[in-house]
């Protein structure tokens, strides 16, 4: 079985629509998305809009559940007082100009979806198995893939999150974080796309990379009035 894993779109539709042009020329069986639908580009109602025409279910990220629930903050890591007080900013953005539908939406989105592959135990979530807001790096010590394993009862784990993709392979379970569509941090500004085929035997991960109408997001960031620093950081891949 193949699947196409959408992680974290971020409020970026270009990056959306070429990630979806994608999925078109590989035909999986089904597409999956891991939330954080909003933030950082302007928008996040549009990107709502295009999961619910091409009927594309997801899961809730920390950063829906934060918008939908009015929170003072979006339960996202910085490194420094300047870029939180720009994900402040950009986190108000965001909720001030959420639709209702928009907001509906997140708010009915499951924390996780589970289903079973050639018996194998699928778990999809947006960060980990506990916690919408953990991160979990690759570097994270084995301990911490095995007791997140127990947590979820699964045989393939499915997230993101950190915006960072990688695929490891630990005591026949398999991890897979799938990147992100639309704020990549690995230094890659191109979309990414996760495809994942699944057999009894095996398990293959493919991370595709592809260009998008990046400075047409930029145009949009400076036109909605979010800091330009966005646009810098979308540009760089951080």
């Amino acid at each position: 079985m193949k699947l196409a894993i959408l992680g974290d779109i971020h409020g970026n539709l270009p990056a959306l629509q070429v990630a979806y042009d994608i999925t078109k020329e590989l035909k999986p069986e089904t597409i999956y998305h891991l939330g954080d639908l909003g933030g950082y580009a302007p928008f996040v109602n549009e990107v709502v809009d295009f999961l619910i025409e091409h009927k594309i279910e997801g899961v809730q990220g920390n950063y829906d559940e934060s918008v939908v629930f009015d929170k003072e903050n979006c339960g996202c890591k910085y490194e420094d007082h300047f870029q939180a007080e720009m994900a402040h900013l950009s986190f108000e953005w965001t909720k001030k100009h959420v639709t209702e539908k928009s907001k509906n939406y997140m708010k009915n989105l499951p924390f996780q979806i589970s289903f079973e592959v050639e018996g194998r135990r699928v778990k999809i979530f947006h960060a980990t198995p506990t916690k919408n807001n953990l991160y979990w790096y690759e570097e994270r010590p084995d301990n911490f893939f095995f007791l997140m394993t127990e947590k979820a009862q699964a045989d393939l784990m499915i997230y993101g999150h950190t915006h960072i993709p990688y695929f490891k392979k630990l005591n026949g379970k398999y991890f897979i974080n799938a990147g992100s569509v639309g704020k990549p941090k690995d230094k890659d500004p191109r979309t990414c796309l996760c495809l994942i085929d699944i057999s009894r035997s095996n398990v293959q991960v493919t991370f595709i990379r592809r260009q998008y109408d990046i400075k047409s997001v930029i145009r949009a960031i400076i036109k909605s009035g979010l800091p330009y620093y966005f646009a810098e950081k979308l540009i760089k891949g951080e």
